[in-house]
């Protein structure tokens, strides 16, 4: 394969990744993704997208098949607590319905793709190649465990302890969705997601600590439980983790880090996927802008659109790992007006 030259190489194929070069194209800019995986790529996630995602992807042409979010309902086994949108509504989509609407408009707009694997990269004051392509900007949209960020020297250890480490964990089942709201059920160990979808499916995520058992959780809440045993699972079990991921910096030279690899924190509050479209057009505008240093404009606009995700998600996890976490949901109901201020925020 002859070697390619273009404006942006965008290294991971995932939903971020792909929103990129969707981006760069928009922008007037040519664009390859490079990745190994056959698409469409599956992920264990949430599947809900936050109002403010759902119009992103608009905005970028990107409209997939899913079922209307109204807004989240939180409950532990003594109470629940729930807030609708105030305006438009989410969208709960399956991961693999959403790579495949990305992936048919980034071939529109005219995005290449190189099927290979990264491993080295080598920089200079121009550009960055990988293998046989050479770009002017390198987007590092390779997830949690990113590459590049690891071979550009941004890998920072997590903190804390590694049995606090939290991991997730997925599964679809064949049952009509009985709400339009995510459900966050809370135990003393965990938090299970149920998020209605498209095609008479919910999908149900788990998270917790390091061999937290999906069986076990769902064992613990009798209801939910119940309403799924009526159904059968139509796919296997699926994880991902550990989910907190630190960077030393967003860029460094002609490397942009965005999305999961740019530092993670939770996936509490279901918002990975509206960052990360953040990220893509922060990226996209900072390198087809006027600026003379469009790194520093990226590293400055990386920490305005993520601010809302990483304090209130961080606020809340610190709530969850402490002994307030029996707290939270009997927290929210007595006092719904602040839950629905921080669900709104995120929203957004």
């Amino acid at each position: 394969m002859s070697a390619i030259d273009v404006d942006v190489a965008v290294v991971g194929g995932g939903p971020i990744g792909l929103a990129a070069a969707i981006e760069a194209r928009l922008g007037g800019l040519s664009a390859v993704v490079i990745e190994p995986r056959s698409f469409p790529i599956d992920k264990a996630c949430g599947e809900g997208l936050m109002p403010g995602a759902v119009a992103a992807l608009a905005r970028l042409g990107v409209h997939p098949e899913g079922a209307a979010i109204a807004g989240f309902r939180y409950s532990n086994a003594r109470t629940l607590v729930e807030h609708r949108f105030t305006a438009d509504s989410g969208l709960g989509v399956r991961r693999t319905a959403l790579h495949g609407a990305l992936s048919e408009r980034a071939h529109e707009l005219g995005v290449t793709r190189r099927d290979a694997r990264v491993s080295d990269l080598v920089q200079t004051a121009e550009g960055v190649t990988v293998g046989d392509v050479r770009a002017s900007w390198l987007l590092a949209c390779d997830g949690l465990h990113s590459t590049v960020r690891r071979l550009v020297g941004l890998e920072r250890p997590a903190p804390g302890r590694v049995d606090r480490r939290r991991f997730g964990l997925r599964r679809h089942y064949a049952v009509e969705p009985w709400t339009d709201l995510v459900e966050v059920h809370w135990v003393a160990d965990a938090e299970a997601y149920v998020t209605p979808l498209a095609g008479g499916l919910v999908g149900v995520a788990v998270l917790g600590r390091p061999r937290t058992d999906f069986d076990e959780v769902l064992a613990q809440l009798p209801e939910l439980s119940d309403r799924l045993s009526r159904s059968r699972p139509v796919d296997s079990l699926r994880g991902a983790g550990p989910l907190r991921q630190r960077t030393a910096a967003r860029s460094a030279g002609r490397v942009l880090l965005l999305g999961d690899a740019s530092g993670y924190v939770d996936a509490l509050t279901g918002e990975g996927i509206r960052v990360g479209l953040a990220h893509a057009r922060a990226a996209i505008e900072a390198i087809v802008g006027e600026s003379p240093r469009p790194a520093a404009t990226y590293d400055r606009e990386w920490a305005r659109v993520s601010r809302d995700f990483r304090v209130i998600t961080s606020s809340l996890l610190a709530a969850a790992q402490s002994p307030l976490r029996p707290f939270i949901v009997p927290a929210a109901r007595a006092m719904p007006a602040l839950f629905g201020a921080a669900v709104e925020r995120l929203a957004r």
